[in-house]
């Protein structure tokens, strides 16, 4: 491993964490503010990257193309939050039949089971005639997206109906005796969400320069490995603002670390345990270390009573 193969390598891992963010800012939504366990993602991030490809096959402008991407997601996250709450089925098992059916769909939309993109427009065409390579245009547009999404999801959830959708995900029960339609606020949660993740999905097409049927399958731990060490790094410091922040850099760092890992050697066909070891660390952590402060708060209360005695 030679320092520049590290660092190209670092590039790419920053890229990629950059684009993935955007999909890990979406299940942030389901998982954090409406606490719900939506599998719908693994669908709906290949959903985008097939309507992208097939857009950009065709002769489509790369920016019409990631916004039918974040439109295609929001119809799949619109489904699942209406088998959830007009269909009655379980968090879960609405995920599982809409991830279940978008396989199919994103088939029907591809045509075949992948579509190479390396002859089609794309978001970094700018830099074409600059003295950047395409990873740092890739870079810069990835940036200014998340930017773009950090202040739009900063804004309406600072809204009544953007409080409301927080309120829900926090207290349920509470939010429905004030006259909150909670069903309205789930759709409305897990439509962006999925918009989202489908937008990551069209960003990460024209960025790898192919779509695949597959390039979805465990977007959804990605995305909680994003959150969870972005959470961990921070620890529930500043405003919402922050923790959005937190999962930008939590995406950046999860992929900076399997870039480094890879670089020592790891073979690439472990990479789904490397995943679910890191994600299972990130959520154990935050349990030791409360639990060590209670501990600790414990014994200093002890202490202080066997002091008055």
């Amino acid at each position: 491993m030679t320092i520049t193969s590290l660092l190209l390598a670092l590039q790419g891992a920053f890229n990629q964490g950059i684009l993935w963010s955007v999909m890990a800012l979406g299940v942030y939504i389901t998982f954090r503010l409406l606490d719900i366990a939506d599998l719908t993602v693994d669908g709906s991030f290949a959903t985008g990257g097939a309507v992208c490809a097939v857009i950009l096959v065709n002769g489509g402008n790369p920016i019409v193309a990631i916004l039918a991407a974040l439109l295609a997601g929001c119809v799949a996250g619109w489904v699942t939050g209406f088998l959830l709450t007009k269909c009655h089925i379980p968090a879960i098992l609405a995920g599982i039949l809409s991830q279940i059916g978008l396989y199919s769909i994103n088939l029907r939309i591809m045509g075949k089971s992948n579509i190479p993109l390396l002859a089609t427009k794309s978001l970094t065409d700018w830099a074409t005639n600059l003295t950047i390579t395409t990873t740092q245009a890739s870079i810069i547009v990835g940036v200014v997206i998340v930017i773009l999404v950090m202040i739009g999801l900063y804004w309406f959830f600072g809204t009544e109906l953007g409080a409301a959708i927080r309120a829900t995900g926090n207290n349920e029960q509470m939010v429905r005796a004030v006259g909150v339609n909670t069903d309205f606020t789930k759709i409305v949660g897990t439509t962006l969400s999925n918009g989202l993740v489908a937008l990551s999905g069209g960003l990460v097409a024209q960025q790898q320069g192919f779509a695949d049927v597959k390039m979805g399958i465990g977007s959804i731990v990605i995305g909680l490995a994003s959150i969870v060490i972005g959470e961990v790094l921070f620890a529930d410091k500043g405003n919402f603002f922050v923790h959005l922040l937190s999962i930008v850099v939590g995406s950046i760092i999860y992929r900076i670390v399997i870039a480094i890992v890879l670089q020592m050697g790891l073979s690439t066909d472990d990479l789904k345990l490397l995943t679910a070891i890191v994600v299972g660390i990130a959520l154990a952590v935050p349990h030791f270390v409360n639990k060590r402060k209670q501990m600790a708060l414990y014994k200093k209360l002890t202490s202080e009573v066997d002091k008055n005695a």
